[in-house]
């Protein structure tokens, strides 16, 4: 269907309707006295003209407080932008809601292909015997984040489904009350969440929405196939990070991976309880009753006793029973019912998600040492040991190893965590918990450390039932990564463990990171040669590569259109699963309902099939390769400049939100690594260095540096080479295209007054104007008139969204030029600022 049409659905069904409702909400009154909703639309009003002609945030709210309030004293104006803030975070989930209702609607008119029509165009180019080959092995690991980018607590939860719900029907006055709840329930944390209670906000996803989609849709894909003896329950798997994820995460410690484990496993059993519940209504005969009745009655106990457990065959059994005397006696009544059920318990078995456990490397390092020191082989540090002795160590020795005897909680705990991981696997299954993760790998020690610690922990070498997967994050740990990976194959030890588990090596790219690190061009041009790289030692040691990717939501932590990511891998890069992470608002914006996660679920196995489905797969050869790496190579080097000039991080630190984002009650953990009174970037969080560029609408990680690569090249007359590459290659394209995005997102009218700045204005000239060139060039290159001119869709919510927020951005510039003066009210716009964070982020849906 035509973008114009899908642009007028989008218009009846979610532009229309939200402003129908939101004049609705504007108009209830939640506190006494005036009624603050009348405000929002005439300082909407005021910010639009003020902002477009030039004033700053200070004029434009002093004019509004003069000419429409009656608030005289700086109190009351503070108390009224408090109020304004509430209700403008509400909009944003008034507009959440209403978006996700008409998800089915505009789903009808999009022009992607389900998995059902690349099925029929493989069979049409008769490829399909090697598709369904491919459908017997391929995966897609969804893996969930805890990163505080996405704090709706489950009431909130409630209140967006149930406004989903009665905007389907258009049930208003019902609607009218829900709005009412809306206004009156927090949408905050009134304390910062245990990592305990970032695990159960996602749990609440896994059981309300993600137990119905994945089983719909591995019954969807079997139906697609029609091939009802289909079995590959690995097509798709979820993945879980709350409470396993420790790199810089000190709350997170072997208790809370132990109770998250035990969470995931009894709230499936809760789900299981449900199902067998409703199968039991149905299969009332004599001879399966009992057996169904019997398995209710033992998954009722355990999912409230987390001491006692199920197995996968003590759940599986019992139903294969059942399933053989519904044939042989009773017609197969039911039938379909329950191989649906049995299904979900092939997808889910006992772990429900595979919870992961990350540390950095570091923390490794502060283990390994402490253990050496302790048992006598070094005095003081590890650099007293040849990198061969220290090898030796790892993979000979057993030192004693007793978690008691470091007062350091680091180390105490990644020793008892390490020796309780077993456990957790005797609990939840093996494929509950069994891959260990390493941030900032640079070395082959990164892996060592971890296969070291394991054996001294008391696993046997042999049968060591976790997957040790290097994250390669930095520009250094890229460049290194083949190298790594071959020496670390040339080691006997290590090449039994991978035999052990199966030939196949996981390897992860952090993008985030990487971008921090290099620049968005640069670091995504380095991911894809370094995955080159990995492929490539891996088919030389006759291992199978498997690559999973740390995206975060926005384009500048690996975000943005993940089809169209996907899509754009080579024939260089190995393709047996994709595995990736969703972050923050990604959750719930991208996979959020049953209808989300169907169709991009859908979407991200049809991605990675699609080569092979059309027998065409991308390329880029020499030429283009040359092209993209002088262009990388620019963007670096005035990134690098960027990041290395005086203001960079003062900039950050007292014209951003960066210092904020730690007094949020968001997410459990710190804002940076370390405990460094100097903020360095090295330390700082991937989350709250974008995230602070997105609050100031400029979002420099997203494109800073591509417009002055792309004018450069057009200086040395290669302008139709850019246009070429443009179009003939799938990879840059995507790149480009969400480039395009965090410049649709930006909008530096918002701090302009920093141009005046004695200070940074200078600093904020050199962004604007990288932002301009950026701007220009993209769309020369691209042969487009706007930006995000084929996505007319997300365009208009992109506008809708800013819209809603500008009141909140201007009010939170407002505070932070007001602290940037004596105040008696300092602590007050200290949390204005803290405060405003929450509608920004949530109303971008990908900012961080």
């Amino acid at each position: 269907m035509s973008q114009v049409e899908r642009l007028k659905e989008f218009k009846k069904t979610v532009r229309n309707k939200f402003n129908i409702y939101n004049s609705l909400f504007l108009n209830l009154p939640y506190t006494e006295g005036e009624n603050v909703g009348i405000y929002i639309p005439l300082l909407f009003r005021q910010c639009d003209a003020g902002l477009k002609s030039g004033k700053n945030p200070t004029e434009i709210l002093d004019a509004f407080f003069e000419s429409y309030t009656h608030s005289g004293s700086e109190r009351e104006r503070i108390d009224l932008m408090f109020r304004i803030i509430q209700y403008v975070e509400r909009q944003v989930v008034l507009y959440d809601s209403v978006e996700d209702a008409a998800f089915p609607k505009l789903h009808v008119h999009t022009d992607s292909l389900s998995i059902r029509d690349y099925f029929q165009l493989a069979k049409k180019n008769k490829r399909w015997e090697k598709v369904s080959r491919k459908l017997e092995s391929f995966s897609a690991r969804i893996v969930l984040t805890a990163h505080p980018t996405q704090f709706y607590t489950p009431a909130v939860l409630d209140i967006i489904a149930e406004l989903r719900a009665l905007i389907l029907e258009n049930r208003v006055d019902d609607i009218d009350t829900t709005l009412q709840q809306l206004g009156l329930t927090s949408l905050i944390n009134r304390r910062k969440p245990t990592p305990l209670d970032e695990a159960k906000n996602i749990i609440y996803t896994l059981r309300h929405v993600y137990y119905q989609a994945v089983g719909d849709l591995y019954a969807y894909i079997k139906n697609s196939i029609g091939n009802d003896a289909y079995n590959n329950p690995d097509i798709i798997k979820l993945g879980f990070w709350p409470g396993g994820d420790r790199d810089g995460n000190p709350f997170v410690t072997a208790d809370i991976t132990r109770d998250v484990a035990d969470e995931l496993r009894t709230t499936l059993m809760k789900c299981y309880y449900n199902d067998l519940k409703q199968l039991a209504r149905k299969i009332s005969f004599r001879g399966v009753q009992e057996t169904l009745q019997d398995l209710i009655g033992k998954v009722y106990v355990v999912m409230f006793d987390h001491h006692k457990t199920l197995s996968y065959d003590e759940i599986m059994g019992p139903l294969q029973q059942v399933r053989g005397v519904l044939l042989q006696e009773y017609y197969g009544l039911y039938l379909k019912e329950l191989d649906f059920f049995m299904d979900k318990v092939r997808l889910f078995k006992t772990h429900f998600a595979t919870l992961d456990i990350r540390q950095d490397h570091s923390g490794h390092v502060r283990t390994v040492e402490a253990v050496l020191k302790q048992n006598g082989f070094i005095r003081e540090s590890l650099s007293e040991l040849s990198p061969k002795a220290l090898t030796r160590l790892l993979l000979k020795e057993k030192p004693a190893v007793n978690p008691k005897d470091y007062n350091d909680p680091i180390v105490s705990d990644t020793l008892v965590n390490i020796a309780q991981l077993g456990e957790i696997q005797a609990r939840n299954g093996e494929d509950g918990c069994n891959r260990y993760i390493i941030s900032n790998s640079e070395d082959i020690f990164s892996v060592l450390f971890v296969f070291g610690l394991f054996r001294w922990c008391g696993w046997n070498e042999k049968a060591i039932t976790f997957d040790i997967i290097p994250l390669f994050e930095t520009m250094k740990g890229m460049d290194e990564s083949e190298a790594i990976m071959q020496a670390l194959f040339d080691i006997p030890q290590y090449r039994a463990h991978l035999q052990f588990r199966g030939d196949v090596q996981t390897m992860m790219l952090g993008f985030s990171d990487g971008t921090k690190d290099g620049g968005y061009l640069k670091a995504n041009w380095s991911i894809f040669k370094t995955k080159e790289n990995l492929s490539r030692v891996c088919r030389r040691n006759k291992i199978k590569a498997i690559f999973f990717d740390g995206r975060g939501g926005p384009p500048a932590r690996g975000g943005g259109k993940t089809h169209r990511f996907y899509a754009a891998q080579t024939k260089t890069i190995a393709n047996h699963e994709i595995q990736l992470t969703v972050q923050g608002q990604t959750i719930t914006s991208t996979y959020g309902t049953v209808e989300q996660f169907m169709h991009n679920g859908e979407q991200l196995l049809t991605a990675g099939l699609s080569n092979t489905i059309f027998g065409k797969e991308n390329e880029i050869n020499q030429a283009n390769r040359e092209l993209i790496e002088a262009l990388s190579e620019i963007s670096y080097e005035k990134y690098t400049a960027l990041k290395l000039h005086d203001k960079f991080m003062p900039y950050l630190e007292h014209r951003s939100t960066l210092k904020f984002y730690n007094k949020a009650n968001i997410g459990s953990r710190p804002g940076k690594r370390g405990n460094k009174e100097k903020l360095e970037l090295s330390d700082l969080r991937a989350i709250s260095f974008v995230g602070s560029w997105s609050q100031l609408k400029q979002n420099v990680p997203g494109y800073f540096g591509i417009g002055t690569a792309l004018q450069t090249l057009k200086d040395q007359g290669r302008l139709a080479d850019l246009k070429r590459l443009y179009r003939e290659v799938p990879f840059f394209q995507a790149l480009m295209l969400n480039s395009m995005m965090s410049l649709k997102k930006s909008y530096f009218e918002l701090t302009s007054y920093m141009k005046k700045d004695p200070e940074y204005g200078a600093f904020w000239n050199i962004l604007y104007q990288e932002y301009l060139l950026s701007k220009k060039m993209l769309l020369l290159v691209s042969g487009t008139k706007i930006l995000m001119e084929d996505e007319s869709v997300s365009r208009e919510s992109i506008k809708i969204r800013e819209d809603i927020v500008l009141p909140l951005l201007v009010i939170q510039q407002y505070a932070l030029q007001k602290l940037g003066k004596d105040s008696e009210f300092r602590e007050l716009y200290e949390k204005i600022v803290t405060r405003s964070l929450y509608g920004n982020i949530n109303a971008s849906r990908n900012s961080a």
